[in-house]
């Protein structure tokens, strides 16, 4: 009974690599061809026509995108325009965001600081008339 493998034992080194190949012809990858010179005959690559559109491949499915959600959204552009409305709408989507697992979060946050901020800044601004006309009404400038 004998076996291809008969001489071997556990501790021999595995079979060398086979040598490489011989070297590509052309430029690398995404360099164009310097003029007059080129591969030769037999060595070009093949060309394939472009894909239509910029979709996937014919046969592969299109690409799953998580849609942004329209309440973040909202609270972005109403930051600018109403900013309480926009801390609101920000808070209020950053916890549905949390739980439907949709795009947006970074809006929401957005929505969150602009309108927190320019909120802050009117209520101070409202402060302040406040205390002016309180000033004024106190009669220190009557005759």
């Amino acid at each position: 009974m004998s076996t291809s493998d008969e001489n071997l034992y556990r501790g021999d080194p595995p079979a060398a690599p086979p040598p490489p190949g011989p070297p590509a012809y052309g430029p690398p990858p995404g360099y164009p061809a310097a003029p007059g010179y080129g591969p030769p005959p037999g060595y070009g690559q093949p060309t394939y026509p472009a894909p239509p559109g910029y979709g996937p491949p014919p046969g592969f499915p299109p690409a799953y995108r998580r849609p942004t959600n329209t309440m973040a959204i909202l609270a972005l552009v109403m930051a600018f325009v109403f900013a309480p409305a926009g801390l609101i709408l920000g808070i209020l989507a950053r916890k549905q965001i949390r739980q439907t697992g949709e795009d947006g979060d970074g809006l929401a946050l957005a929505g969150i600081i602009v309108g927190g901020i320019a909120t802050a800044f009117f209520v101070l601004v409202i402060v302040f008339w406040i205390i002016a006309f309180a000033s004024l009404s106190s009669g220190s400038f009557a005759p």
